[in-house]
């Protein structure tokens, strides 16, 4: 995840103001452990800032959306937000549903699509949805192999490596 500065960083070299707003909006993100609907947002931003709107930080989370800081990512129970990966290298990710640890896929799949050619591809993602071994763990009640309870720490995880040899055996089932 980036960093209060790196946020900030962006924001400025982008020709954004940064307000004291702004600047609590990038320390809130570069230190959430995972995702944020904007009704959370709006929430903590409102006990700092009195009189705040609901649009203002709205438009907050869009601009910085935008700009690159944050990644919006639409859960089945409504659109978050978390701070973009330090990764810097075009990448997707695997998103556990319970405690939202978030696995980067180390090649995208795009590259596997067959585009018409009357269609020009200006941006896409790409998210898949799941539960980790420790959240499957947990709602087994225990980890198999010690056997104590467990429970997901919303850090970013291993990445999803698809080896060539399996890239072309599913192209070639599909095709």
């Amino acid at each position: 995840m980036l960093s209060t500065e790196q946020i900030i960083d962006i924001m400025s070299k982008q020709g954004l103001r940064i307000t004291d707003q702004r600047r609590t909006l990038a320390k809130l993100f570069a230190e959430a452990p995972g995702y944020l609907t904007a009704k959370d947002v709006y929430e903590y931003m409102e006990r700092k800032y009195s009189g705040l709107s609901f649009d203002t930080v709205y438009r907050n989370l869009r601009v910085m959306q935008e700009l690159g800081v944050l990644e919006q990512i639409v859960f089945e129970d409504g659109v978050k937000f978390k701070s973009h990966c330090s990764q810097d290298h075009h990448h997707h990710h695997m998103i556990c549903l319970q405690c939202e640890k978030t696995y980067p896929i180390a090649f995208c799949p795009m590259d596997m699509t067959d585009m018409p050619e009357e269609f020009q591809v200006i941006r896409h993602k790409f998210e898949v949805f799941g539960y980790c071994k420790e959240c499957l763990a947990q709602q087994a009640g225990y980890n198999s192999e010690e056997g104590v309870p467990v429970g997901g720490d919303g850090k970013e995880g291993p990445a999803l490596h698809l080896k060539k040899k399996a890239v072309s055996t599913a192209v070639g089932k599909h095709q």
